[in-house]
């Protein structure tokens, strides 16, 4: 069932990446948030409320709980319902973008074949070596430096997704890649493949509803849906990087509404593309395959 709530003060709202005014348009074909992450600090609770985005963290909780998935966006959301009764992915500005990038990887010695080479390897001190060894280069870091820098997002994202990111953002960026590759394997990281070659990572798609329970996909910002919603309604909360360009109105009137619909022992999962802040007491960015993100802050709801 789709339900339609207003919408709110946050970037999200145009269901654009740019700042050009026009249709909402399909921003990301596959989520870039580790799943399984979200999966074990949520086990055991019943009722989950999730950013539906592509879909990805909605089907791997379904499960094993129950799921609501709210999306400002009304095209991104109806790709995640598809995409829960059996259709393929396809590709979002997100992709169009990251596969730009990549067009430029052999400019700088990133071969195909040598990234897949990167991409088999397990132990993490082997491709700690790796990296340092052949992907690590100054052409690379020079390239990747420019196309994270401030001029060049601009053409790409509007101004509020670039508010919160540090001015050397390339090299905050190169850091999370190396952090990752330290922590995790890359031959079991879905994420790397993504990112580096640009396979999805998922299984196919008649797979994907098998032995999940339903999900309710629901138009709206996430303040707006569970304003609406009863007391108590939701034992668990993973909300992507939604405050990521959201303005500090927004960031209170979200956290006032998750705490109404929370039960008293929820736990919320809240990501962002900026760096820690100094008071956050514990962050899992490192925990999180996906490379990407400055924080992964989780912690009870009576904290947020």
């Amino acid at each position: 069932m789709t339900m339609k709530t207003a919408t709110s003060e946050t970037a999200w709202e145009s269901g654009r990446l740019d700042s050009l005014s026009g249709n909402k348009r399909l921003l990301f074909g596959q989520m870039y948030e580790d799943a399984e992450l979200d999966c074990a600090v949520l086990a055991g609770r019943r009722r989950i409320f999730c950013i539906a985005s592509a879909g990805d963290t909605a089907f791997a909780l379904a499960k094993a709980h129950e799921v609501v998935a709210c999306d400002i966006n009304l095209v991104q959301l109806a790709y995640a319902e598809r995409r829960f009764g059996g259709a393929p992915r396809t590709i979002g500005d997100a992709e169009k973008v990251m596969r730009f990038a990549r067009a430029f990887m052999p400019l700088v010695g990133w071969w195909p074949s040598l990234v897949r080479r990167f991409l088999t390897l397990s132990d993490p001190e082997e491709q700690s070596a790796f990296w340092s060894r052949h992907l690590n280069t100054f052409r690379f870091r020079l390239g990747f430096d420019f196309l994270f820098c401030r001029p060049v997002l601009r053409a790409v994202y509007a101004p509020e997704f670039l508010s919160f990111a540090p001015p050397n953002f390339g090299a905050v960026m190169r850091g999370r890649m190396e952090r990752c590759l330290r922590h995790h394997s890359n031959a079991s990281n879905p994420y790397a493949r993504a990112l580096l070659l640009g396979e999805f990572c998922d299984a196919a798609p008649e797979q994907a509803t098998k032995d999940r329970y339903p999900v309710q996909f629901v138009l709206g910002d996430a303040a707006s849906t569970l304003e609406s919603c009863p007391e108590g309604s939701f034992d668990g909360f993973t909300l992507s990087n939604i405050l990521d360009g959201a303005t500090d109105s927004y960031r209170l009137r979200l956290s006032r509404a998750v705490r109404r619909a929370a039960t008293e022992d929820a736990i919320v999962i809240l990501r962002s593309f900026a760096e820690p802040p100094a008071d956050l007491k514990q962050n899992h960015a490192s925990e999180d395959r996906a490379m990407l993100w400055g924080v992964v802050d989780i912690r009870p709801v009576r904290d947020f």
